[in-house]
């Protein structure tokens, strides 16, 4: 599938909206999470001019920026600004999926990247692994299991045979 610009326009208006939520966190902050809320800023700046770009080049019309964006918190504290900017990249990786599975490899490529960066962005401020955009929180897929030869009980490898720590 080729997206076109469907995949960009939707990677698009997330960023739009991350670049605003950034600028509201940065405002409300202070010191480290100050730094840390200004550099998301940048970085999602950077991402959206890029895909203004390659909307363009495809013959598309880039949408603007809303003036303004219904943020899901108005932060008060660095717990709230914490909170708020985890649900920023969490959206922002869930609008580059489209992109993940065009036959663009260029496309691909950037929107595994931007997924990556904002995962990252994500665990730093609160170290924590969310399910992936798309599966219901909490649920892990089973793992397969296969008939062991010596009983007839299937065999799931525990944490220190198949290298996942749990704790």
């Amino acid at each position: 599938m080729s997206a076109g610009t469907g995949g960009l326009s939707t990677a698009l208006a997330a960023e739009h909206a991350a670049v605003y939520a950034y600028g509201v966190i940065a405002a409300r902050t202070t010191g480290e999470l100050r730094a840390t809320a200004a550099a998301a800023f940048r970085a999602h700046r950077v991402r959206r001019d890029r895909l203004r770009t390659l909307i363009t080049e495809r013959g598309g019309v880039p949408a603007e920026a809303d003036a303004a964006y219904a943020l899901p918190v108005t932060p008060s504290s660095a717990a709230q600004a914490v909170e708020l900017a985890v649900l920023v990249e969490q959206g922002v990786t869930t609008a580059y999926l489209e992109l993940a599975a065009d036959d663009d490899a260029v496309l691909r490529r950037m929107a595994a990247l931007a997924m990556q960066e904002c995962v990252k962005r994500s665990y730093g401020l609160r170290p924590e692994i969310e399910a992936f955009p798309g599966m219901p929180p909490g649920t892990v897929p089973p793992a397969p299991s296969t008939p062991s030869p010596s009983s007839s009980t299937a065999a799931t490898p525990g944490p220190e045979e198949d290298g996942v720590r749990t704790s």
